[in-house]
């Protein structure tokens, strides 16, 4: 044990190498669906995943295997009980998912009463990276995977505006604060020391800035980065698109309680209007046609990986 322990401390990728490149497209298991309402939602599946699967194989290479291990997993969360692995994607549903894996995992008793500082800061749920290299590779190729993403304009905007719209005690001194100090001409004192009020054109100057004043963040990092869909075989590919849709269907593969339904509520700023292709274009009408287009190949993978169209 010791000796097979230490080789796989001594190579981990040599050892997680089965898992990758192009990796299997294995058949969903559909025998805990209980009736046959869902043909649709298998269909989309398919596509979906077989369209990931093409798109992984055309565009892979082996340099994409360098990436550490634990830096794969470490935004994927575990549930045991059904066996669940989900890979958090914000701005795409994923505070309801934390809810409802919070449920499922016996944590609490429903989806509604749980606030958005429980499900974020709560530490009820444990991630994959806090297990050992066994536990991660015994999951990784058991449990079902799934990621649920978001057109990445969408994702953006709404990132944007969650963020720098509304109080943030921790985005306006931290991220606010650089970004005016650094693309904003004449700032006042008050917007230096305050960090409020950053305009989308300087949230964009500071995205597509390679020395950005701060660093990445996963509310507008690509999915490409924070779930590695190419190396990690997601079983289930959901869109915030056709989110209730596509989470009670995932349920119904996982032998959820049958009560147990996708909570549809807007989780925080509740009165605003939902962040769609209009409330983007709107924001998008601020940038020039130069920063519209790099912004778009910055997301490239994403559109190209999920089969979204290009705006």
């Amino acid at each position: 044990q010791l000796a097979e322990k230490q080789e796989m401390n001594e190579s981990p990728l040599s050892q997680f190498r089965g898992v990758y490149l192009p990796p299997a497209l294995h058949p969903l298991n559909k025998t805990l669906v209980k009736d046959g309402k869902w043909k649709d939602g298998d269909s989309t599946q398919e596509k979906r995943r077989s369209f990931l699967h093409d798109f992984c194989k055309k565009y892979n290479s082996r340099k994409k295997l360098q990436t550490h291990l634990m830096h794969l997993v470490s935004r994927i969360y575990v549930e045991d009980r059904h066996k669940v692995l989900y890979c958090e994607v914000p701005k795409a549903g994923c505070s309801n998912w934390k809810r409802v894996l919070m449920v499922l995992n016996g944590l609490a008793s429903s989806a509604h009463n749980i606030s958005h500082d429980d499900v974020h800061y709560g530490k009820h749920l444990r991630k994959l990276d806090s297990y050992d290299l066994k536990g991660i590779y015994t999951r990784l190729n058991t449990y079902t995977k799934t990621i649920f993403v978001r057109d990445p304009m969408e994702r953006l905007v709404s990132a944007f505006r969650d963020k720098f719209e509304h109080p943030n005690s921790y985005y306006h001194p931290v991220f606010g604060k650089a970004i005016i100090k650094k693309y904003r001409h004449n700032a006042n004192e008050e917007a230096l020391k305050t960090g409020s009020g950053v305009k989308f054109k300087e949230f964009i100057q500071y995205l597509l800035d390679s020395h950005r004043p701060v660093g990445m963040d996963i509310h507008w990092e690509q999915v490409s980065k924070l779930c590695y869909p190419c190396l990690i075989n997601y079983d289930f590919i959901g869109k915030f698109e056709t989110l209730e849709e596509d989470a009670n269907y995932f349920l119904q593969l996982v032998g959820a309680p049958a009560e147990l339904k996708f909570p549809n509520f807007k989780d925080r700023h509740s009165s605003d209007e939902r962040t769609n292709a209009e409330v983007v274009k709107q924001y998008f009408k601020e940038l020039s046609k130069e920063e519209r287009q790099l912004t778009y190949d910055f997301y490239y993978l994403d559109y190209l990986m999920f089969n979204y169209t290009s705006p």
